[in-house]
């Protein structure tokens, strides 16, 4: 049985608790993912604790592409778009089963933000700043050319479109993908593990952290020569437990995003486009639906719940309707939605509109090593950053020696597939293995494509436990799936399985209401949840379910 195991948290924390960790990194998102990686495949003792479950802030409620940084050159961020470029192709050769090359077509209209000198400059700089493939290189289109690519375009005023190509991925099941990785190599890892107090030695400086599980009560104290705080939005939070909150500080911003059928909002390009007050949002079609994000407002509310209000929607459909008139979504066309936050960098003194995207690293009198910022694509250059730091400290500090950062080519976990160019390859022999067993076609490629070279076992559950499958009363590839979720996933959860190890509640909301019953039943009786949990979890869902649909306004009359 795998390590990461839904039936072994407490002895994955009791573990944890036993000896003193090389590194102990707060956050379970892309950049504590990131870092765990990196810090235990260089041979460190690594311990992750995450207050709720892998992925369930930022990382799972992006726009969710691995972005070439485009957007920086307005900004004239030349080196950040120089180092995202390249990483974004690192990231996908490591995981081709969770980032694919998505074209993207940016459309310029008389009086828009871009116009086709500017695109086309703009993007022959990103290709070569971003170390663009020959194949992947942008491409200019006409106005009839661009009409041809997407007919819902709106055509008055179109002067053509600028084409290239962004990443575009599984945020949540990228994260899930490097912290197994990072297990394999030996790091600790528990999800509802919330750091409540931070240790320190008579000298004053962080020893550790007083952890507590968030599904029982119990109390952990977990002793660490380094801690690392990668806790995205709540990076300040554990500053003020550190009495270190100073000088630069998060600002949160919040984005929504909206998900439609592909019948009725039937989009066939990926599009990059202008809006009436002069931002820029995203139009996506994926797996027969289209999404659409996303917005950018100021944020104070509840960290852990940020949601979509009655404005995030109407912003998002007028700017869908303004670029896209014949289609004329309302309302009653969302059947989904998320919303997540932005954890930006603010220095006192500095005007807001100088906030920056960049990732920085804060060093605490005590000792407090802290992540913030940065973005998805930046997470393993971030990651291997921040642990040659903790390198150069132990090595100063105890004479250890540790390797230089090996993660630039080291496959994720279900990436061993041949890299991106043998993926195709992979997928078409997995999916005949699907079909031998009895799927069909399509269903036996979009679970390989999901597992990547981990679906081997994904497929033994659904071969060989029909009989237990029946018994729970669960459909045999949710079975598999959700078995899989709890013996290598560390699912505990339904949340976390109907959002982050499928994505279903924002791609396949229907799939949720037809499986969530069979699916909790299973759950509670398998990790023996007691009434209250069972009450509680089942709420969450059930809050989730209506969130996505209706904004929070009406959801909480």
């Amino acid at each position: 049985m795998s390590q990461f195991s839904s039936y072994k948290r407490p002895e994955t924390l009791s573990k944890m608790a036993e000896e003193r960790m090389d590194v102990l990194i707060i956050g379970g998102g892309i950049t504590g993912s990131g870092i765990a990686l990196d810090a235990a495949s260089r041979g460190m003792k690594t311990a992750v604790v995450e207050m709720q479950d892998f992925a369930a802030g930022t990382s799972s409620r992006s726009t969710k592409l691995v972005h070439g940084g485009l957007r920086y050159l307005k900004q004239f961020e030349v080196k950040m778009v120089a180092e995202v470029g390249k990483e974004r192709e690192i990231v996908y050769e490591n995981g081709p089963h969770v980032t694919t090359p998505e074209w993207m077509m940016l459309p310029f209209h008389q009086g828009g933000n871009f116009g086709p000198f500017s695109t086309s400059l703009g993007l022959r700089v990103y290709d070569y700043l971003a170390g663009v493939k020959k194949k992947e290189r942008r491409t200019m289109f006409s106005p009839e050319e661009a009409i041809e690519r997407e007919p819902l375009i709106k055509r008055e005023n179109l002067k053509g479109a600028g084409f290239y190509v962004e990443y575009k991925t599984d945020d949540a099941r990228l994260t899930l993908e490097v912290m197994k990785k990072a297990v394999e190599h030996g790091a600790l890892a528990a999800n509802y593990a919330k750091v409540v107090d931070f240790i320190y030695n008579d000298e004053g400086k962080i020893d550790g952290a007083v952890v507590e599980d968030q599904t029982d009560g119990t109390h952990y104290t977990i002793r660490a020569k380094k801690v690392i705080n990668a806790g995205g939005p709540w990076v300040d939070q554990l500053r003020e437990i550190d009495g270190s909150k100073k000088g630069k500080t998060l600002h949160l911003t919040k984005g929504v995003h909206l998900v439609f059928d592909g019948e009725r909002f039937p989009l066939k390009q990926a599009m990059y486009y202008d809006t009436p007050d002069g931002r820029m949002v995203f139009a996506i079609p994926r797996n027969g639906k289209t999404y659409v994000g996303t917005t950018d407002t100021d944020y104070e509310g509840d960290i852990a719940h940020p949601t979509m209000t009655e404005t995030d929607r109407t912003y998002l459909i007028e700017s869908i309707n303004y670029m896209f008139p014949t289609v004329d979504i309302t309302v009653e066309d969302v059947e989904s939605s998320w919303a997540g936050l932005r954890p930006l960098i603010h220095e006192e003194g500095k005007d807001p509109s100088e906030i920056s995207r960049k990732d920085e690293i804060f060093i605490s009198d005590s000792g407090l090593i802290s992540m913030a910022g940065g973005k998805l694509t930046g997470y393993r250059k971030m990651a291997q950053t921040v642990i040659d730091q903790v390198r150069d400290m132990l090595m100063e500090e105890e004479g250890i020696r540790y390797s230089d950062s090996e993660t630039k080519s080291m496959p994720i976990s279900g990436g061993d597939v041949g890299g991106s160019k043998g993926y195709e390859k992979f997928l078409g022999e997995k999916t005949k293995q699907g079909v031998s067993l009895g799927l069909p076609e399509d269903g036996a490629r979009e679970l390989a494509d999901l597992y990547g070279s981990n679906i081997d076992i994904v497929f033994d559950y659904y071969k060989n436990e029909n009989e237990a499958a029946e018994k729970a009363g669960i459909d045999q590839v949710v079975f598999a799936m959700l078995r899989y979720a709890l013996e290598y996933e560390l699912a505990y959860r339904p949340v976390d399985f109907f959002v982050r190890r499928t994505g279903a509640l924002f791609f396949a909301i229907e799939w949720v209401h037809e499986h969530k019953d069979v699916v909790i039943a299973y759950m509670a009786n398998e990790l023996n949840w007691n009434d209250t949990q069972k009450k509680a979890y089942t709420k969450e869902l059930e809050q989730l379910l209506k969130e996505a649909v209706e904004p929070t306004e009406l959801v909480m009359a």
